[in-house]
């Protein structure tokens, strides 16, 4: 092989890659160049950060506001939610207390109109009893003029508690079995008797219904005489002797 077919061979692949390579130390130039442009003070960056810079990321608080309004609202709401629940509470309670009250008032009032009713009632059945249960009199002169003069006053005939006594004491000195038998009427032979010296048809002729029909019976004794004596005389006060 020729001497110069060689040379020309190796000269265009020395060529070649001697071009490779030139071109390899002008890229580094540039970019030593390019390293020494920039400033000391100045931060380094990398090829690769300067052909992609980094994108900051942006933050939005709305869907934040959004989401603690949110929550703020529901807290609102179960707090307003509890509190009808406990105003409904409050009201349950205080009208069933109202109620409570109310029973207790009507309770109260029925006792104590059925107090009264009883209290009416056992002042009627004591006003009955009353009515019904007859007067009680001493058996001895102050008694027997007393109920002498209930009597004459239910018949309507005059006489006093003073005019009567006045007499009885003239008459018999308040002895109920007096007889006179001494006088004209004993002389007849009727005698007057018991206490206002009454002679037998007298009695007999002015008896009061109501009383006794025994002569000496000192309240049928005293009421016929205070009737004889109201007939003939007005009343037995107006007697002050023998009639």
């Amino acid at each position: 092989m020729p001497k110069n077919f060689l040379t020309r061979g190796h000269s265009r692949a020395l060529t070649r890659h001697h071009k490779i390579a030139a071109a390899g130390v002008a890229a580094l130039g540039a970019a030593a160049i390019g390293f020494s442009a920039v400033p000391s003070d100045a931060s380094t960056t990398t090829t690769a950060e300067v052909a992609a810079p980094t994108a900051k990321v942006a933050y939005s608080t709305e869907q934040i506001k959004d989401v603690k309004a949110g929550i703020t609202d529901q807290l609102a709401g179960a707090s307003l939610k509890a509190e009808e629940i406990a105003a409904k509470k409050r009201a349950a309670a205080e009208a069933a207390a109202e109620k409570k009250a109310a029973a207790a008032a009507a309770k109260a009032k029925a006792v104590k109109a059925r107090e009264a009713k009883e209290a009416a009632s056992r002042a009627a059945e004591r006003v009955v009893v009353k009515k019904a249960a007859p007067k009680s009199y001493g058996n001895h002169l102050d008694g027997w003029i007393r109920e002498s003069l209930d009597i004459l006053k239910k018949h309507g005939i005059p006489g006093s508690y003073e005019g009567i006594h006045r007499n009885i004491m003239r008459e018999s000195s308040g002895n109920p079995k007096a007889i006179n038998l001494w006088d004209i009427n004993a002389q007849n032979g009727i005698p007057s008797k018991g206490l206002l010296q009454v002679i037998p048809p007298t009695f007999e002729a002015y008896h009061v219904p109501g009383t006794s029909w025994n002569i000496y019976d000192p309240v049928a004794n005293i009421t016929a005489a205070c009737n004889y004596a109201a007939d003939k005389y007005g009343t037995m006060d107006n007697v002050d002797s023998a009639y």
